[in-house]
């Protein structure tokens, strides 16, 4: 037996994803799933190898002291009194995006994880994807010198073919283009640029394609912020768009520039005429199945080992993700006001 047992609240399509991908780490193995569906014990332990125990009572589970970790796989409205009552079992957590529908739950999230002494990791798993690892390699040899401008953009058509759809559509869930899906994008906006946002301004519209009429929100916004020290960038956050999954990142420094795979620099005195090659697997599926988990479930079991916060998706770090989605979806509310950061605190 691996040193983790996991439990998982909540038994869809994401969780299936999570037990596959934990299992894969050589630290953890999913011992235990709570669904408020009725599973077949046998059945769910015969799809992932190993045996699980299935649990329709989530305090029995969370009162196991075999389980030291929780992920919460389950709808976005039921992350943050779930993700509380993990803290105060004392059990470590692995949280799917969003952190929660508000700014104020994200936050009661991590104060309750930091006053139950548990560590947690929050699903922002492109950070650990070979694009932006290499990416972000590039940034770190100083390749692009000072970054002073920055776009990650996620176009994904969430649409009927799609198994988020049947719940996304609803406000109570999805929450908004920026929540339900671009919040990686935005993520990703900030972990490059490695500086504070002072402000953003946001504004927001939907398709008018039957395919999303079932939307309660708007479903493509463009957020421009503005960071300490003068940088800006933009983001951009369309799932109602009919087109293949693009994950759009042009970032443009003192020394050169990067487009997706391709980049210039003059400390390489690349030519200027054309790009150069970078290799590297690409963002390009929103299959849940091909999101590098692993390499995310990886760092966090490591990091308990050591009993660090993980790198980069620690639920401290990934708080000042949300702290500016937030902002921005109270900017496109108000019509793209500009709103500062100190305003949400």
């Amino acid at each position: 037996m691996k040193k983790y047992n996991v439990g998982i609240i909540g038994y869809g399509w994401a969780a299936g994803a999570h037990i596959d991908a934990i299992n894969a780490t050589d630290k953890a193995q999913v011992t235990a799933v709570y669904s408020s569906r009725t599973l077949d014990e046998a059945e769910v332990s015969r799809k992932h190898g190993s045996k699980i125990r299935v649990f329709t009572d989530l305090d029995a589970m969370l009162a196991d002291p075999d389980i030291q970790v929780i992920d919460i796989s389950s709808y976005p409205s039921q992350h943050s009194a779930q993700a509380i009552a993990v803290a105060n079992a004392g059990k470590h957590l692995i949280l799917e995006k969003p952190m929660a529908n508000t700014l104020q739950e994200c936050r009661d999230i991590v104060a309750a994880a930091e006053k139950n002494g548990v560590k947690g990791c929050v699903c922002f798993e492109c950070r650990f994807s070979n694009q932006f690892t290499v990416t972000n390699s590039v940034i770190q040899e100083g390749l692009l010198g000072d970054l002073h401008y920055a776009e990650v953009d996620y176009y994904h058509g969430i649409g009927p073919w799609y198994g988020q759809f049947r719940w996304n559509t609803g406000k109570k869930d999805g929450g908004s283009a920026l929540l339900t899906a671009g919040c990686h994008a935005l993520d990703s906006l900030l972990m490059f640029m490695g500086t504070e946002v002072e402000a953003v301004s946001s504004v927001s519209t939907k398709s008018r394609s039957d395919i999303f009429a079932p939307y309660e929100y708007d479903t493509t916004s463009v957020t421009l912020l503005h960071f300490k020290g003068g940088k800006v960038g933009k983001c951009a956050s369309v799932v109602d768009c009919l087109q293949p999954y693009y994950f759009h990142t042009h970032l443009v420094g003192s020394h050169g520039s990067l487009l997706d795979d391709k980049f210039h620099s003059n400390k390489l005195h690349t030519d200027k005429k054309g790009w150069s090659k970078l290799s590297m697997k690409m963002l390009d599926s929103g299959d849940v199945s091909d999101h590098p988990y692993t390499n995310q479930f990886q760092a966090f079991f490591d990091a308990l080992d050591e009993n660090k916060d993980m790198p980069l998706t620690s639920l401290r770090e990934s708080l000042k993700s949300f702290e500016v989605i937030f902002a921005a979806d109270k900017s496109a509310e108000e019509g793209g006001r500009l709103v500062k950061l100190s305003e949400m605190k």
